[in-house]
C-alpha cells in the first residue's frame, strides 16, 4: 500500500461522473493547486490532459455504473502538501473552469479534505 492519500467521490459527484462518462467516454481528474481554478479536480476526457514526471497518480476511482475506473491525479508539488489529507470529490452548483468537462452543467468539481485518520464531521 502506498502513502498516497484516499480519494472518493461523494454520492452528488459520483452521479455526476456518471452523466460525464456517458456523455464524453473514460474519464480523468487532474488537480494542479495552481491558482484560481487550477485549485479545482478538473475532469477531461481520459488521456486528453498529459500527464508525466511532474504528476502522482493517487487512485483509480471504482464508479458504480461505469465501467472503467477513473484516474485522479495531482501535481507532485501539490501532493507534497496534501499528501497527509483524504481527499473528497464534491459537486457544488457554480460555473467552474470552462476546460473541466462539467462548466457547461452549470456546477463545479471541488475538494473537501480532512486528515488521514480524522472522522468525517456530522454537521
Amino acid at each position: 500500500m502506498t502513502d498516497a492519500p484516499r480519494v472518493e467521490l461523494t454520492p452528488a459527484a459520483a452521479e455526476l461522473v456518471r452523466r460525464l462518462r456517458d456523455a464524453h467516454g473514460p474519464l480523468m481528474f487532474h488537480q494542479s493547486g495552481g491558482c484560481c481554478d487550477g485549485s479545482a479536480p478538473m475532469c477531461f476526457p481520459a488521456g486528453e490532459f498529459r500527464t508525466g514526471a511532474a504528476d502522482v497518480l493517487l487512485q483509480e476511482l471504482a464508479v458504480a455504473g461505469v465501467a472503467e475506473p477513473v484516474s485522479f491525479w495531482m501535481s507532485k508539488s501539490q501532493y507534497e502538501l496534501w499528501s497527509h489529507t483524504r481527499l473528497v470529490v464534491d459537486v457544488v452548483e457554480g460555473r467552474g473552469s470552462g476546460f473541466s468537462l462539467e462548466a457547461p452543467e452549470g456546477v463545479r468539481f471541488l475538494i473537501r479534505s480532512r486528515l488521514v485518520g480524522a472522522q468525517p464531521s456530522t454537521g
